[in-house]
């Protein structure tokens, strides 16, 4: 199996929601939601491909980087590479229900397993969704991370309490999807959180707490001060809303707000391991992925995730032997150059 055969058999079972476009921009699926795509003019997609696509690098081979270390310890656990699963979740709506849900959370947690990384499943306003990610969760153990939607107070509290159950070792809030209309239309109710109720809601577990949807130094700063572990710098893939600058357009100033206080995650636009490598420069920990697994998962199951990882981990190390780059934990932001 390879990516090639993964992309054409996923293209073949997504038509007509996603086309599998060789470059995975958002132009061919602008204004496409349900799906893949993203709302109005598809710009908040398009603008985190090409903020990450405005960062050159600077070639260097005379150094003495022949094996860099690129493995990473996030939450108490070593990934083989420092890239995560996000969250996907709604076949039904988003998919053209080519797989179930059961299929993706177990294709998606043995990828992750495979691929010595962490999964993040999903919730939505079909209440069997965050379900389904739990059990998941219990099947593969160690590898979880269910992402909560941005709900009532007593809601996340007790889904979390269920996270705990199922052996999580982290939980999330997707804050970004507060407005998120198709929420709102099935009967989710979907909020954003003051600093008072995050503080409840995080010391309400001894589980780590991962708040994604973080856009701005401002955001960034009430996270770190309500205590949460890590934030996701992320619009919802483009979907949160259209017009959104490029997550790799604002994670500099927001990890140079935080980066000494928790864990930076990024998302968006993020294909390939030169990605990753360049928003380690921009300041972040760990990136998280869900585009790219989503095709694979799809195309080829849980090997295919792993077919999609070994081509992130090639690409790395390679990014990183061609920049000068030891260690993924000390990336200079030198590697990088910008008009």
């Amino acid at each position: 199996m390879n990516w090639k055969e993964i992309q054409d058999n996923a293209r073949e079972k997504l038509n007509p929601v996603c086309k599998v476009c060789p470059v995975c921009n958002g132009v061919v699926c602008r204004g496409q939601m349900p799906g893949m795509g993203s709302p109005g003019t598809g710009a908040s997609f398009i603008n985190n491909f090409q903020a990450l696509a405005n960062y050159k690098l600077n070639l260097r081979t005379l150094h003495d980087v022949k094996e860099p270390e690129m493995s990473v310890e996030i939450f108490g656990h070593k990934l083989a590479i420092p890239v995560i699963l996000g969250a996907v979740a709604g076949g039904k709506i988003n998919l053209n229900s080519c797989i179930t849900e059961e299929e993706l959370v177990d294709n998606w947690l043995q990828g992750a397993r495979l691929s010595e990384t962490l999964g993040m499943t999903g919730d939505g306003p079909d209440p069997t969704l965050y379900t389904i990610g739990l059990n998941g969760c219990k099947k593969y153990p160690g590898v979880t991370i269910p992402i909560i939607k941005p709900r009532p107070q007593a809601e996340i509290i007790a889904k979390i309490k269920e996270a705990e159950e199922a052996g999580a070792i982290a939980v999330g809030i997707d804050i970004d999807a507060a407005a998120l209309i198709h929420n709102n239309i099935k009967g989710l109710t979907v909020e954003p959180k003051t600093l008072a109720e995050l503080r409840e809601i995080i010391s309400s577990t001894t589980l780590p707490v991962i708040l994604k949807g973080i856009m701005t130094p401002d955001d960034a700063l009430i996270a770190a001060e309500a205590g949460a572990n890590a934030i996701v710098v992320s619009n919802h893939g483009g979907r949160a809303m259209d017009h959104l600058r490029g997550t790799a357009e604002v994670l500099p100033e927001i990890a140079s707000a935080v980066r000494d206080k928790m864990t930076i995650l990024i998302d968006g636009g993020v294909r390939t391991g030169l990605d990753v490598l360049k928003c380690l420069a921009l300041g972040a920990h760990a990136v998280v992925v869900g585009r790219p697994p989503t095709i694979a998962a799809i195309g080829g199951g849980a090997e295919g995730i792993k077919v999609m990882m070994d081509n992130f981990k090639f690409d790395l190390r390679k990014t990183m032997i061609l920049t000068g780059t030891k260690n993924v934990r000390y990336v200079n932001k030198n590697i990088l150059y910008k008009e």
